[in-house]
Formats: C-alpha cells, sequence, structure tokens
C-alpha cells in the first residue's frame, strides 16, 4: 500500500547578516511516497518573503508563513491555500506580526486561531513577543486579536540581552500556549482564551545561559522537551496542566563535549510513540537522537548521525514516524532518513528534496 505525504517547504530568498546567503524560492510543496521515496514538485511561490518558519493545517489545505527581514520592525504573516487536486498554491492575505524577527508560528489545536512568536531584535514598533490571530471563513487571517509582550534579560550578552521569544506551542490538551523566551530562559504559559486574550499562567526557569529555542510534546501529555540553542543541551520537563508551570526532570548535552563550544541546536521532534526525541545540531551538523523512559520522562543517548548537509535548522517526521526529513539550510539540501521504529537509528536513504536555503519543512497525511 502506498502512502503518501504532503511537504510544505519554506526556504530563504532575501539576503540577512546572520543568514549564509538565500538562494531559495519562497514556499514549495512537493508530494512524497513514502515507500517509493519518489518525491514531486506540486506548486511554488517566490511572492513571500523569507517564510523562515510555516504552520499547515492537518488537510494541507492551507498554509501560515512567517516572513523574517531584517531590518523591518515589523514581520508579516501570510495565508495560502492549497488545492491538492489542481496543485495550485493561491495567496490569501497578509497581516503585520507586531514585532520584528518573526519567528514561529502554530495552528491551535481547535483550528480557530494562529499564535505567532516574534524573536525580536532591538527596540522600536510595536515590539511585541506574541501575537494572535483567528481565521475568516475563506482560511485568510484576520486582523490580530492581541498580544504580549516580555521583559528581561539573560548572563550572555551577546544573545540575551533581551526578550527573544523564539517559539510557541500549544499543549495536547489544548487551551495552554507555552513560550519558548532564548532571550530570558523561561518557558513561559498562557492560558488561550476564546476571545484570544492570553492570560498568563506561569513562567517556569531553564539554567541561566541556556537559551530555550523549540518544543516537543510527548503524547502522554506529562512531559514536554526542550531544545536548548545556547548551551547545546536538551531538557526534560513534567508540566502540570493546571498551573502551566513545567519541572526540570533531566538534561543531557546534545552534542559531544568537543562540539559545543561551536554548535547551536536548533529544531526538537518527537517520534509518534513518544519513544525517541530527534534534535538538530548546527556546528556539528547532525540529528541527535535520545531515548525517552516513559515512566520518569529521563533521557539516554542513543547517538548522533551526520545531518546529510550543513546548518540542520528544522527537522519533520512524516506521519508515519518512518522518515525524518532534515532541513539543511546551508547545504540547500532536504535530506530523508528512514526511521527504525525499535531502535529509534535514522540511516541515509541518500534521497533528498534539493532546493536553496531550506529553512522549514512540515508534512502532513
Amino acid at each position: 500500500m502506498r502512502k503518501y505525504c504532503l511537504v510544505f517547504v519554506g526556504s530563504l530568498n532575501r539576503e540577512a547578516p546572520y543568514f549564509q546567503g538565500a538562494r531559495g524560492v519562497g514556499i514549495g510543496v512537493y508530494r512524497f511516497e513514502e515507500t517509493t521515496l519518489e518525491t514531486r514538485k506540486l506548486a511554488e511561490t517566490n511572492d513571500v518573503d523569507n517564510p523562515t518558519f510555516l504552520s499547515v493545517t492537518p488537510d494541507g489545505s492551507h498554509v501560515y508563513a512567517n516572513s523574517e527581514v531584517f531590518t523591518w520592525r515589523e514581520g508579516t504573516v501570510s495565508a495560502y491555500s492549497f488545492d491538492r487536486a489542481s496543485g495550485a498554491l493561491t495567496y490569501l492575505n497578509k497581516q503585520p506580526s507586531l514585532g520584528s524577527i518573526t519567528a514561529h508560528n502554530t495552528i491551535t489545536r481547535d483550528g480557530t486561531k494562529l499564535l505567532v512568536a516574534n524573536y525580536g531584535m532591538g527596540e522600536g514598533g510595536p515590539d511585541r513577543a506574541v501575537a494572535v490571530y483567528g481565521f475568516k471563513e475563506n482560511g485568510a487571517l484576520s486582523a490580530p486579536l492581541a498580544s504580549v509582550s516580555h521583559e528581561g534579560s539573560g548572563p550572555n550578552a551577546a544573545r540575551q540581552e533581551r526578550s527573544h521569544a523564539h517559539s510557541i506551542t500549544e499543549t495536547i490538551a489544548g487551551g495552554t500556549a507555552i513560550v519558548a523566551d532564548l532571550g530570558i530562559d523561561r518557558l513561559v504559559s498562557y492560558r488561550i482564551e476564546r476571545d484570544g486574550n492570553l492570560a498568563k499562567l506561569a513562567e517556569s526557569a531553564l539554567p541561566p545561559g541556556a537559551g530555550p529555542r523549540h518544543l516537543a510534546l510527548h503524547p502522554n501529555e506529562r512531559f514536554v522537551f526542550v531544545m536548548n540553542e545556547l548551551d547545546s543541551t536538551i531538557v526534560s520537563m513534567a508540566l502540570d496542566e493546571a498551573t502551566g508551570k513545567l519541572t526540570i526532570i533531566d538534561a543531557k548535552p546534545a552534542v559531544p563535549a568537543e562540539a559545543r563550544d561551536g554548535n547551536h541546536c536548533a529544531d526538537i521532534q518527537i517520534s509518534p510513540d513518544g519513544r525517541f526525541v530527534y534534535g538538530s545540531n548546527r556546528g556539528h551538523d547532525s540529528v541527535v537522537i535520545m531515548a525517552v523512559d516513559q515512566q520518569t520522562g529521563s533521557l539516554s543517548l542513543v547517538g548522533y548521525v551526520p545531518c546529510g548537509g550543513a546548518t540542520p535548522r528544522n527537522l519533520a517526521l512524516t506521519p508515519s514516524g518512518g522518515h525524518l526529513f532534515s532541513a539543511n539550510q546551508n547545504a540547500d539540501r532536504i535530506s530523508i532518513f528512514a526511521r527504525d521504529a525499535e531502535t529509534g537509528m535514522l540511516s541515509d536513504t541518500g534521497r533528498a528534496i534539493e532546493i536553496g536555503t531550506p529553512m522549514c519543512v512540515k508534512i502532513v497525511r
């Protein structure tokens, strides 16, 4: 039986001083056949600026792309529809992100809102850490419904001079959003109100200088795994859904000790069964694999696998969990790995999507 997936890719098409070139096409859509490993381009558009992060509805019918453009005091978020039958990718509208260096977004589990995180650089403009949007009937974005800002700094003077909200993730139970703020070494939890307002629940501290970037949620709803960019660690945390508070269970280095100084962690993903987490290492240019103790949430190292390129910015698992994609930004290549469900190990299939500066990859059935 053939298993088809849709693969949505955001790639860099405008230069920024903190990226190493912009050779991308904006948004591309591909079909991936999981049995034969065949990929086929279905659509692409270059009319969106630097879509460094995407969210896609579960049915693949709508795409929401952040535009991260250096010097803009506000990024934007663009809405597109995608028609599977015709392969048409159609622009719907865009909205201001209310902050600079727009880094991440997520569609709420009830499908009614889009939550957007702004990394933020410098001062000026609305300078909001998070903005919330609704959806119009055709999937276009409403004007911003609400926003919040963060204050503070961390011990890394070069990277933590201010708040830097890097991602926003809704819990599996729904209704609670967790913001990973790299600049203040905190996870900030909010209750998502019906009208889109965000009611602050808790702040959970990580070790000073950790620099939390992205989260992965265990399917048992009790554990949250944090990829820390600045100190190259993966932290396991226990979630109290009622209060939004997270408590550290375990922490493990994401790279060997000798590689730590030159490494910056990026993304983290979890297998569908919750037994393994996968993290991307920029510098070491690897994917780290950790096994998860299903009772305690503690982590143990399985191994490291070369990412099949350079600067693995983003990872994605196929819905079956059978394959992992690594978007290797500076290799102009999305490598495709086969995943062993029993051991968690990855093997490079030799197959790839060749595309300039891939920044984000999302896969739906």
